[in-house]
């Protein structure tokens, strides 16, 4: 009998992870099956990490907003979740046009995490972090998009209803 409840729980805790790590991945891909795809303008700002391995990590004209536009009474805390609100401008492109701490009722929006500036230059703004920072490729591709992004280039970005993105491409201004 206690040889019994051993095995139950051994497969319940089994299970249990399974059901944990396909949630990860779900959620991670949620954006690519559900979302809107949208081109952010963006820059390269390093080509690699020893750590997570060779990436172009990209920087947006949405990544740091101004503070005037959340901190109405002074309640933006670190990596608080904050909505940004999203325009057209040209040929699917979007930028910024608007912040708020509270989901919009509608329109196309990123969410992202707050987070302070880390510069006196950037006083005035805050980051945010929405996820699509990093593209990761092998070393040859990572080096040769780093060159070709050096006059800026068109991140290809799928945008769920809830806000979260995920990135699909980054594409070279020619």
């Amino acid at each position: 009998m206690n040889d019994k409840w051993i095995f139950k729980g051994l497969i319940a805790v089994i299970v249990f992870q399974v059901l944990v790590l396909a949630s990860v991945y779900v959620n991670a891909f949620y954006p690519h099956v559900t979302g809107t795809e949208i081109k952010l303008r963006t820059v390269p700002v390093d080509p690699r990490s020893l750590f997570r391995g060779h990436y172009a990590l990209l920087r947006y004209n949405l990544s740091a907003i101004p503070k005037a536009d959340l901190d109405s009474k002074g309640k933006a805390r670190e990596n608080e979740i904050v909505y940004v609100q999203l325009k057209p401008v040209e040929d699917g492109i979007y930028e910024y046009a608007g912040a708020s701490f509270t989901k919009p009722d509608e329109g196309l929006f990123l969410r992202g995490r707050l987070h302070y500036p880390r510069t006196v230059e950037d006083a005035q703004k805050y980051n945010v972090i929405y996820g699509i920072e990093a593209l990761f490729a092998p070393m040859e591709e990572t080096q040769e998009l780093e060159k070709q992004l050096r006059h800026g280039g068109l991140a290809l970005v799928m945008v769920a209803a809830n806000g979260k993105a995920a990135l699909k491409d980054v594409i070279a201004n020619k």
